[in-house]
């Protein structure tokens, strides 16, 4: 029998970032997952605050090299990858010149929301699908972890629908408090349907807030993970209105075998949530 595949997409991960809930767990869960016996992708944005050359990372040629379109825009994919070695771990890289060559991460020296925020999230999220298609590894669950990552569950489920390697993909969202205030580009809407996905599916963004970004991840994941002792309070009333399974939160350290169960659990297609 196969290994069940796990594909994590997170905003950040230590110790490429600072230690944060999304980081750590970015780090802590995937690779008590593979220690599990699971195989795993992990992917991140290389933002310009991360340092090359100590964490050593390194163009993947043969991933490189096509252009995805944003908002009518081409723009080169480039594919990076490091170790953590004392966690065994192999991390990718979505990386760009224009969307993250700046020394930032979401916000600026000002502490501001970085302009281009969206469309970082929308090249971020197809720049792992198309990545993961060309490694020709097929993804039993894709595992998100932050705000960033909240298109991806609507990329895979309908750019990516007719695609032999997501068609039995399940995605689970782990939903955060580490957010922003005021909003995003409020025509990130319009750039997702200029990708062919329908104006109906994305206006719950049409003012992307950061509970905005969180509904969204949430309403088009299989499964939701909360990944923090506390979420806002409309992001809550969402979570706690959901149909499909739920994890409440629990330390990344102490989580691996419920993790692995809810996986399992998912992927047979039970409906139970793991109670808080």
């Amino acid at each position: 029998m196969s290994k069940t595949r796990i594909l994590y997409v997170s905003q950040a991960i230590q110790p490429f970032l600072p230690e944060s809930p999304i980081s750590k767990a970015s780090r802590v869960i995937p690779q008590s997952i593979h220690e599990r016996g699971r195989e795993i992708r992990v992917f991140m944005p290389r933002f310009g605050v991360i340092n090359e050359r100590r964490h050593q990372l390194h163009e993947v040629i043969r991933l490189s090299g096509m252009n995805l379109n944003v908002n009518d825009t081409d723009h080169p994919l480039i594919i990076k990858v490091a170790s953590i070695p004392t966690a065994r771990m192999q991390v990718y890289f979505i990386d760009n010149e224009h969307y993250f060559k700046k020394k930032v991460t979401w916000f600026d020296a000002k502490d501001k929301l970085v302009p281009d925020n969206d469309e970082r999230a929308i090249f971020f999220a197809r720049g792992v699908l198309e990545t993961v298609r060309k490694l020709s590894w097929a993804p039993d669950i894709i595992h998100c972890h932050g705000w960033m990552t909240s298109l991806v569950p609507l990329y895979a489920k309908q750019m990516f629908q007719g695609d032999a390697h997501f068609e039995n993909t399940k995605i689970v969202s782990s939903i955060y408090d580490e957010g922003f205030k005021g909003t995003l580009n409020g025509s990130l809407h319009e750039k997702i349907a200029y990708d062919g996905i329908s104006a109906d599916l994305v206006t719950d963004i049409k003012l992307p807030t950061f509970d905005a970004m969180n509904k969204i991840a949430m309403e088009h994941s299989d499964a939701v993970v909360c990944g923090s002792e506390e979420l806002t309070e409309e992001t809550k009333t969402t979570f706690d209105g959901l149909k499909q399974p739920t994890m409440r939160y629990m330390e990344p350290e102490l989580s691996s075998a419920e993790m692995t169960t809810f996986y399992d659990s998912i992927l047979e297609g039970k409906e139970e949530a793991v109670e808080g």
